[in-house]
């Protein structure tokens, strides 16, 4: 990262002393005063645009332009539109160092990801998160900083970096039950944004897809196509996502009038690997099985290969839907059937409430749970 501030430099050639009443860019440029008449800019103003300048130009005082700039909600609707087209009109760049001594803040945000980098750049779910997180920080001045947790050495060592006050804000993925750093920045007053959320009782704000109620009708699907020993593959227990959808799953069934056995669960890690182990468990066990539900589109990536190494046909003998609807669903041969859950909505929406948290905008924390969908395809 970059620390050093950039200016814009002004356009033209300043007009020598000896000509000084000539035209120049530099002199017939305007400010405008509160009283609404206009005022040629100075060339220090033209060249290094000013708190004063803006405020003239917009017509407000200096405290007005610094709340509007540190993202206070206490100026009205007008005046905030005033300094914004004045700061837009002026290329006025405020001066982050100066301004993080008053306001203590770092103008950043860390999105904490507590996993091997392996998955983090081969699992669309990753990728879908990020790219919205990105979108919603773009017009709000904020530098993302990506971590990642390998282990308990560097899981320790980010606790400690974190809790120095060196951003903002942060954001969590893939938080498992017994995590401790969401309880430790809580207690810092760290504003914090989970997706998803370690328990049914999670404290801090978080956003999670409606993870039960896509598993139910994912495997309504396929008990309307008349399948009815099927299986699932669970993601991590300790995750409360894969709980959700391991609920969902026993949901339709019961509620179908059909017996949830337990050989039909096992369990996978959200990994191609996790998936191909927990299908060939699952065939061990029944070689009745007709229908599988896996928890992630990559575990159904994993099933489909032990499937066809089985030399069974998908979905003539084995109907499988998954969760995601990433780009791996429409890339499977056959393509996927799967829940579509909106992970770059997720990923804005994550944003928003970190952003509303860091400005104490906020009412405390907020829980968002956003809707799945059914996408069918070839495979069920």
């Amino acid at each position: 990262m970059n620390s050093a501030e950039h200016r814009p430099e002004a356009t033209g050639t300043p007009t020598p002393a000896s000509s000084a009443n000539a035209p120049s860019p530099l002199h017939t440029a305007e400010v405008r005063h509160s009283a609404g008449a206009r005022r040629p800019m100075t060339a220090a103003e033209v060249r290094r645009p000013t708190l004063n300048a803006v405020a003239a130009r917009a017509g407000v005082g200096r405290g007005t332009v610094s709340r509007v700039i540190n993202g206070s909600p206490k100026v009205s609707e007008r005046s905030r539109a005033a300094v914004e087209q004045a700061i837009a009109e002026l290329g006025y760049v405020p001066n982050r160092a100066a301004r993080s001594l008053v306001t203590r803040r770092t103008d950043s945000v860390a999105l904490v990801v507590p996993d091997a980098e392996t998955r983090l750049f081969s699992e669309p779910y990753f990728s879908g998160i990020i790219q919205g997180v990105s979108a919603g920080l773009a017009g709000a001045g904020m530098q993302l900083l990506l971590v990642m947790a390998r282990d308990a050495q560097e899981y320790a060592r980010l606790a400690s970096y974190l809790s120095a006050q060196r951003v903002d804000g942060v954001l969590m993925m893939e938080v498992h039950r017994d995590d401790t750093l969401p309880d430790r920045l809580e207690e810092l007053a760290v504003p914090t944004v989970l997706a998803g959320r370690r328990s049914h009782r999670e404290p801090l704000g978080h956003v999670r897809a409606d993870n039960s109620g896509g598993a139910r009708i994912a495997v309504r699907h396929l008990l309307a196509a008349g399948r009815r020993a099927i299986g699932t593959i669970t993601g991590p227990l300790d995750m409360d996502v894969a709980q959700d959808r391991l609920d969902g799953y026993r949901e339709a069934l019961r509620d179908a009038g059909v017996a949830v056995a337990d050989d039909l669960i096992a369990s996978g890690d959200f990994t191609e690997e996790g998936g191909r182990a927990a299908m060939r468990e699952l065939l061990e066990r029944r070689p009745d099985l007709d229908a599988v539900f896996a928890a992630s589109d990559v575990m159904a990536s994993g099933a489909v290969l032990e499937l066809r190494a089985a030399g069974r046909r998908v979905p003539h003998d084995v109907a499988l839907v998954g969760f995601d609807d990433s780009i791996v669903a429409r890339h499977i041969d056959p393509p996927l059937t799967s829940v579509r859950q909106p992970l770059e909505e997720m990923g804005r929406t994550m944003a928003s409430l970190l952003l509303d948290e860091i400005a104490q905008r906020g009412t405390g924390h907020r829980e968002v749970v956003l809707p799945t969908e059914l996408v069918v395809r070839e495979s069920a």
